[in-house]
This record gives structure tokens, C-alpha cells and sequence, in this order.
């Protein structure tokens, strides 16, 4: 049996072992209570009977007007639970929080354009591609290329004109300083 509960402070203490993912990004605590602290809704932890933490997920609400949105900063589920649909439940509620209490026109995240099972699961949680921003995600060693992301996005409630789809999303580039 799991569960999803929000997440806390302690917590950070104690999710290092979802962590150690070479695609998981990792950012350093201030970050982490930022997030907390201003959009708690949004971060929330996944745990096992016993009390451990089998994955989390973390967002925020961001953008104006039309491009008001949630958005997915970090989804992870450690390596021992994969498969087991923990990702869904955790953005099921990150989706149920951007239609309820943020009102939001859209959920959004960047994924590696290598990342081919994460980009297949969130297709099949109805994602698509909106742009691709170039040179995104920066080198992960020293000499390393930059990799491209895949902007994808899934449509709220709030969007009935689904203005936030794009056909060919794949083949609309941006830089990153583009992207707000």
C-alpha cells in the first residue's frame, strides 16, 4: 500500500535514495524549501506502509493570463518502485491542485529529448510536445554536450480552446531565453 502526502521539511532527510537517478535533477536545499515554503500544495511525497519514501514530486504555479499554469519542477520515484504507477498518482495530484486551487489553463514540464520512457509515460497521461528548447538542460560532466527539452503539455479544465497544444511541438524550437 502507498500513499501521497504532503511533503516536509524533514523529508529532505530522508529521500536521498530517490535521488540516485542519473535523470533526476538534484538542486541544493534552499531550493527544495523555497518550493516548500511558497507553493506547498504543489510538493508532495510518496510513501510505502512502512513510512518510506518511494517518490516525490514538486511544482509550482507560474505565467499570466492565458499562460497561468502549474508546473512540474521534478517528478521521481526510486528505481525499486518504477512501474507500479506512482508517477500517475503523484501527477494526478499535481493536476487535481492546478484545476482546483490554482485554476490554471495548463500543467507543463521539460523532459530530455532522450528520455524516451518518461516522454512515452507522459503521453500516455496525455502530455504532448508543445516546443523543443535547445541546449536546455546543460552537460551533466565537464566536455559533455548540452541536450535538448521537450516543453510537453497537458490541457486544464480551464483551457477549452486547448490553446495551450501545438501541433508539431517537436519541430518549434526556442532557446531557453525564450522561454519565461
Amino acid at each position: 500500500m502507498s500513499s501521497v502526502r504532503p511533503f516536509t521539511a524533514l523529508d529532505l532527510f530522508r529521500f536521498n535514495a530517490t535521488n540516485l537517478d542519473p535523470l533526476t535533477e538534484n538542486y541544493d536545499i534552499s531550493f527544495y524549501l523555497n518550493y516548500l515554503a511558497r507553493w506547498p500544495t504543489y510538493f508532495c511525497a510518496m510513501e510505502n506502509a512502512s513510512g518510506r519514501i518511494m517518490g516525490y514530486i514538486m511544482g509550482k504555479a507560474e505565467g499570466r493570463s492565458r499562460e497561468w499554469h502549474g508546473h512540474v519542477t521534478a517528478l521521481t520515484v526510486a528505481p525499486n518502485y518504477r512501474r507500479l504507477g506512482l508517477a500517475k498518482t503523484m501527477m494526478d495530484e499535481l493536476e487535481r491542485v492546478t484545476d482546483a486551487v490554482y485554476k490554471g489553463y495548463f500543467v507543463d514540464l521539460y523532459v530530455r529529448v532522450s528520455n524516451e520512457i518518461a516522454i512515452g509515460m507522459y503521453e500516455r497521461l496525455g502530455y504532448s510536445v508543445y516546443r523543443r528548447v535547445v541546449d536546455y538542460y546543460s552537460g551533466a560532466k565537464p566536455g559533455e554536450t548540452d541536450e535538448d527539452a521537450f516543453d510537453m503539455r497537458k490541457p486544464m479544465k480551464r483551457d477549452k480552446k486547448r490553446g495551450s497544444v501545438r501541433e508539431n511541438g517537436r519541430n518549434f524550437r526556442v532557446r531557453p531565453e525564450d522561454v519565461y
